[in-house]
């Protein structure tokens, strides 16, 4: 006798997983850029790190793991291997001796012109449409919001 196949979805099937499709795009994304950011000598989470400084320079540690939802103990070892690379100096606030600042060198800005090319590169590599693009990016913000407000929650 056959069996009959389920009429109701598989709900723990790998491919109806929006986990597993966001874990997968994120591996994709981050393997996309590699090539590009060896170029600048830069990992991921460096570039992220940049990115936030060409934006604003001179935060304090804190600031940079808010807008990157890093905490300290996984900024810091960054921070320390861009400053080795000679992109940004820690220094001592000089309000709050507790607290690093980070500011860019005069390498680390320079740095910014030869990065300006990577979104163009990146939205080509993606195949959709700059409004898809933002669309999507949107998105996902409104996903993460939502996950870290139910996190501060529980």
């Amino acid at each position: 006798m056959k069996s009959k196949k389920s009429l109701t979805p598989d709900y723990l099937a790998l491919e109806n997983q929006f986990c597993f499709a966001l874990y997968s795009s994120s591996l994709a994304m981050t393997k996309t850029y590699k090539p590009l950011l060896d170029q600048l000598g830069l990992t991921y989470p460096q570039y992220l790190v940049m990115l936030v400084l060409w934006k604003q320079d001179q935060l304090l540690v804190k600031e940079i793991g808010e807008l990157l939802f890093l905490d300290s103990g996984t900024l810091t070892p960054l921070l320390k291997r861009l400053e080795v690379a000679g992109l940004l100096k820690r220094v001592r606030d000089s309000e709050d001796e507790r607290q690093v600042r980070i500011t860019l060198t005069t390498s680390g800005q320079a740095l910014r012109k030869t990065a300006e090319a990577i979104p163009a590169q990146i939205l080509c590599a993606s195949g959709l449409s700059t409004d898809n693009l933002s669309q999507l990016r949107g998105e996902l913000q409104q996903l993460r919001n939502e996950l870290n407000r139910h996190l501060a929650q529980s």
